[in-house]
């Protein structure tokens, strides 16, 4: 097969994975619900998603539950995991974040076109939906959202870190 066909795939691929991805968040995130303070979170989302076996890591967070699920395309696994949570680990997970600072987070470009892997964090206020893929670049702001990724590593069973 041609090196331009597979390249051709491999963009493909990744475009309806990330678009798959952002589309199946569940309905019961979807419901708008009168919150009392604007810049409260309400859903975080952080996924690794590429490489040349097509791995994924996606995690969903809400005020009560977190959701994980895990897989790799090239051999066709899927691994799904589900727990409630209290509110004190809620209060945990976003005591990093800092609402202010979502606006000054820079993302850079993805790598999935060149075998990489992107990672991607969404963080919703019933105001604003953030959204980032590779912040990790941004060194000045990126501190608070890898304080998030060892805050969910603490939560997530040992096979989902």
């Amino acid at each position: 097969m041609p090196t331009t066909k597979k390249l051709y795939l491999k963009i493909l691929f990744s475009i309806l994975l990330l678009s798959a991805f952002f589309s199946c968040d569940s309905k019961k995130t979807e419901q708008t619900v009168s919150h009392k303070n604007p810049h409260e979170i309400t859903f975080i989302s952080v996924s690794e998603i590429g490489g040349h076996l097509g791995n994924y890591r996606i995690i969903k967070v809400t005020k009560d539950s977190v959701f994980a699920e895990k897989g790799m395309t090239a051999n066709q696994t899927h691994k799904k995991w589900g727990s409630a949570i209290s509110s004190n680990t809620w209060k945990q997970l976003v005591s990093s974040i800092r609402i202010v600072d979502l606006d000054h987070i820079k993302s850079s470009p993805s790598r999935q076109s060149t075998d990489g892997t992107d990672e991607t964090f969404q963080i919703r206020t019933p105001k604003k939906s953030h959204i980032y893929v590779n912040a990790y670049v941004d060194t000045l702001h990126y501190k608070q959202l890898q304080q998030l990724k060892e805050q969910l590593d603490k939560i997530l069973p040992k096979e989902y870190k």
